[in-house]
């Protein structure tokens, strides 16, 4: 959950405790939850919305596939799989045999 541990919640609760008061900290902590549930829903709302305007063959859509990283890296790593391994890159991944200098260009370097 975001990166935060236990130690990390406990400090926040504490610093809670002492900027809110004990006796509004439950109404804080009321306000929060609602404000959490109405996110929740306005979210769900629109994925729903949004399946439902694009039509049945988009049935499966989640919210995270629209985010720019995720589309690329999904389409990079299909390309990848799809490729088949040229003669050079299995060259590159064979290990020398003994005694065998490995490849050397004096242009690159």
């Amino acid at each position: 959950m975001f990166g935060i541990g236990l130690p990390e919640l406990a400090v926040i609760a504490v610093v809670a405790l002492l900027v809110f008061g004990p006796d509004r900290l439950p109404e804080f902590a009321r306000q929060a939850g609602r404000f959490v549930r109405q996110v929740r829903n306005l979210a769900q709302n629109a994925q729903t919305e949004l399946r439902r305007e694009l039509g049945p063959e988009y049935a499966d859509l989640k919210l995270t596939d629209l985010d720019p990283r995720v589309a690329i890296r999904k389409h990079i790593l299909d390309a990848m799989d799809d490729d088949e391994v040229s003669a050079a890159d299995r060259r590159a991944h064979e290990s020398l045999a003994a005694g065998e200098r490995p490849p050397f260009d004096p242009d690159a370097t």
